[in-house]
């Protein structure tokens, strides 16, 4: 009587009544899956920090707090028409466009002209690339040219970043439009399914945040060091002051390998603290090992010292737990196909 009286206020019918509720109980389903998969990655990402000696922390920083973001860019700034990678189907979803005949570039340009301002592009890096049909051609598989013409197209959207697994909105929106792609343009599709690609990204995010370790190697002064005189030490081991004016790069074979957390120029250091992203570096740069030699160098250098997050000195036995964890870090990224200081590693983990 309660449900017959609230249609007969809203005017609804039996069909549209049964609509809105299946279309509610939809949207609470949805909600409680975002919800579980929320607290899952949090979990994920606090298992991702390497459990030691409750009176040592060696300054494995929490992926979510005081992170320096790679220069690469955030999803949400991006335009895929000014980005420079490649299709990847280890972190990307792929989907593949078949013609019968070749189809000139400025006929697929302007169908997805209007991507970029999608809900697509609006939090996801996505990109299309072009089989040549033409024989004489540099490459086969391409960046859109609208003086070319194609064979095939490959549409592939990005399925984790720092930000976390695509979501189910995005990636149906990206499904929706290639599929009205392949319509327009009279091609074959294949496609995975759309909970195929789901499952892939929730993988990947999880791999993603048990791999993503910023590491820390602090060194405490005995007295505060005046501005001047640090940043002459600095300079003189060979850092550089970021754009910013805040913070100390270190580079290596033309690029920067580990930085200082944000320092006040107008004021005396107490503390310098360096930080090392690293799935972005090679292992074969023994980033860690330049980190901590340079740390020793300053320490030296400026009468300080070398300590953990809890202010106890860095000693030996630690040095080697954290060599012993890299070596696993880097041992899991090679073997998930996304080695360490790899382009593919700096699309994920930006």
């Amino acid at each position: 009587m309660y449900v017959e009286q609230i249609m007969t206020m809203l005017g609804l019918s039996d069909l549209q009544f049964a609509l809105a509720a299946i279309g509610l109980v939809i949207l609470i389903a949805v909600a409680i899956i975002n919800f579980k998969y929320a607290r899952a990655r949090r979990q994920a990402r606090e298992q991702a920090q390497f459990t030691h000696d409750p009176s040592f922390t060696p300054g494995f920083s929490d992926p979510e707090m005081g992170r320096t973001e790679p220069s690469f860019g955030s999803m949400s700034a991006v335009k895929s028409t000014s980005e420079k990678f490649s299709i990847d189907p280890r972190i990307d979803c792929v989907i593949t466009l078949r013609f019968d005949e070749a189809i000139a570039g400025s006929e697929i340009l302007e169908e997805i002209h209007d991507w970029t301002n999608s809900q697509v592009q609006a939090t996801a890096r996505w990109v299309c690339e072009g089989f040549n049909a033409d024989q004489d051609a540099a490459e086969d598989w391409e960046a859109l040219k609208p003086e070319s013409s194609y064979l095939e197209l490959q549409l592939a959207i990005q399925l984790a970043s720092r930000r976390g697994a695509i979501g189910v909105l995005e990636l149906s929106d990206f499904c929706s439009r290639a599929q009205a792609l392949a319509e327009t343009l009279g091609s074959q599709i294949d496609m995975p399914s759309v909970n195929t690609m789901l499952e892939s990204a929730k993988e990947l995010d999880v791999m993603a945040a048990d791999s993503d370790i910023q590491l820390s190697i602090n060194v405490l002064f005995d007295a505060p060091c005046p501005w001047g005189n640090f940043d002459a030490l600095m300079r003189q081991r060979g850092f550089k002051l970021a754009r910013n004016g805040r913070q100390y790069e270190f580079y290596i074979n033309g690029g920067v390998v580990f930085n200082s957390a944000d320092l006040d120029p107008n004021s005396s250091v107490s503390q310098l603290t360096l930080l090392l992203e690293v799935p972005l570096v090679a292992q074969e740069e023994h980033a860690f090992e330049r980190m901590l030699g340079e740390g020793i160098e300053i320490a030296q250098a400026a009468h300080g010292r070398l300590v953990d997050d809890n202010g106890i000195n860095l000693s030996e036995a630690a040095v080697v737990t954290i060599r012993q964890h890299l070596d696993v870090l880097y041992a899991n990224l090679e073997k998930s196909g996304v080695s360490a200081g790899s382009s593919t590693a700096s699309r994920l983990f930006s």
